[in-house]
C-alpha cells in the first residue's frame, strides 16, 4: 500500500478538477488529483476529444483535446499527483485537537491519501466504460477504450466500434495516419452528430452497420477480428467507443446529502454538508445550478479558495489577482 500526504486531494480529473489543481498551486497548497479513468480529461477525453467547444472564455472555439491540454499544461508548474486508473472510495476521518479533521481516502488500488481538505469534481460519478462482447482479454495489447496518443495507431489496421460522437471522431482522427480504418456499428443509424456522420461517410473510412464484434484472434498482440456477419477483419488497434455508465458509486457512502439522487449539496461557498468536503463541476448540486465547464470553474475556484481557509482559518478568503504576482514557474 502506497501513502501519499498532501493539503487537498481533488476527486475527479475533468477540465473543473484540473483547474482547481492549478488553482490550489496559486494558493500554495500541495495537490493530489484521483480519477478512475486512465487519463485525465473526463467526459470530454471520453466523449468528444475532437470535437470544438464554443463556451469558455477567451476561446472562440477549441477542441476538447486542446483544451484538456492547456488546463494540464496551466497546473504543471505546481506538481499536482495524478493517481489515474484509481477509484476513490473508502473515507476515514482522525479527529485533531484544536484542529479540523484530516480526511483519509482509500482508492480502489490500495493508495491511501491524507488531506486537510478534499474537492470532489467528479462530473456526474465514476466512469466505467461499456466492455465488448469479446476481446477484453487484449486490453492494453490492441483493444482501448481511448485514444491518447494517435501516434501508436500510424500504419495500423484500426477498427472503431460504436455510433456516437467518440467513435466518429476517432474514426475521422485516425483515418490520414492509419494504414486502414473501419468503423463498425450495430445499427444503421448513428447517435453522432449528423455534420461529423457525413464527414465520415465523405472520407475512406469503411462504415459496417448492423455489424458486432464476437471474437478477437491473435498471440501477444491484437491480430484480426471477427464480425456477427461473418467477415473478418485484419486488426492491430481496436477502439471500443461504446460509451459509459456513470454514478456515484463509494461516494454514497460517504455520508453527503444528494440532491435527486445524484447530486452533491453545496452552499454558495461549495461546501458539502461533511466538513472539509467540498464540491463543484456538474456533480455540484444547488437551487438555480447551470452546468456548464465555465461555471465549474468558477465553482471551483470558490471551493479551493474557501479549503485554503478551511486548513487555515487565518488565510485571507480572497487570493489577489493572478496579474499580481510573478508567473509560475
Amino acid at each position: 500500500m502506497s501513502a501519499l500526504d498532501v493539503d487537498v486531494l481533488i476527486v475527479g480529473a475533468g477540465p473543473v478538477g484540473l483547474f482547481g489543481a492549478y488553482y490550489a498551486g496559486v494558493r500554495g497548497l500541495h495537490t493530489a488529483v484521483v480519477d478512475s479513468l486512465s487519463q485525465v480529461g473526463g467526459q470530454v477525453s471520453a466523449m468528444y476529444p475532437e470535437k470544438e467547444i464554443f463556451d469558455v472564455a477567451g476561446f472562440p472555439a477549441v477542441t476538447g483535446r486542446r483544451l484538456i491540454a492547456n488546463l494540464v499544461a496551466q497546473a504543471a508548474p505546481y506538481e499536482p499527483a495524478y493517481l489515474l486508473g484509481e477509484e476513490a472510495q473508502r473515507l476515514d476521518r482522525v479527529p485533531r485537537d484544536g484542529r479540523p479533521d484530516l480526511l483519509v481516502v482509500k482508492t480502489s488500488a490500495g493508495t491511501e491519501i491524507t488531506a486537510g481538505a478534499v474537492i470532489v469534481t467528479g462530473g456526474i460519478g465514476t466512469f466505467t466504460p461499456r466492455p465488448l462482447p469479446a476481446g477484453e482479454e487484449f486490453l492494453g495489447r490492441g483493444l482501448e477504450y481511448f485514444v491518447p496518443d494517435s501516434a501508436d495507431y500510424a500504419g495500423k489496421d484500426v477498427v472503431v466500434v460504436g455510433g456516437g460522437d467518440s467513435a466518429v471522431d476517432w474514426a475521422l482522427m485516425l483515418q490520414p495516419i492509419a494504414k486502414t480504418v473501419t468503423l463498425v456499428h450495430r445499427r444503421a443509424a448513428f447517435r453522432a452528430h449528423h455534420g461529423s456522420v457525413e464527414r465520415l461517410r465523405a472520407s475512406s473510412v469503411e462504415i459496417v452497420t448492423d455489424a458486432q464484434v464476437v471474437a478477437t484472434l491473435g498471440g501477444h498482440g491484437l491480430e484480426r477480428i471477427e464480425l456477427s456477419t461473418g467477415h473478418t477483419l485484419p486488426c492491430q488497434r481496436l477502439v471500443a467507443a461504446l460509451g459509459f455508465t456513470a454514478n456515484l458509486g463509494p461516494l454514497r457512502e460517504w455520508g453527503l446529502d444528494l440532491h435527486d439522487n445524484r447530486h452533491l449539496v453545496a452552499d454558495s461557498a461549495m461546501r458539502t454538508n461533511v466538513p472539509g468536503i467540498f464540491a463543484a463541476g456538474d456533480i455540484a448540486g444547488y437551487d438555480g445550478k447551470v452546468r456548464l465547464i465555465a461555471v465549474g470553474f468558477g465553482e471551483v475556484a470558490t471551493a479551493v479558495n474557501n479549503a485554503a481557509v478551511h486548513l487555515d482559518p487565518a488565510a485571507q478568503l480572497f487570493p489577489g489577482h493572478s496579474t499580481d504576482g510573478p508567473p509560475p514557474a
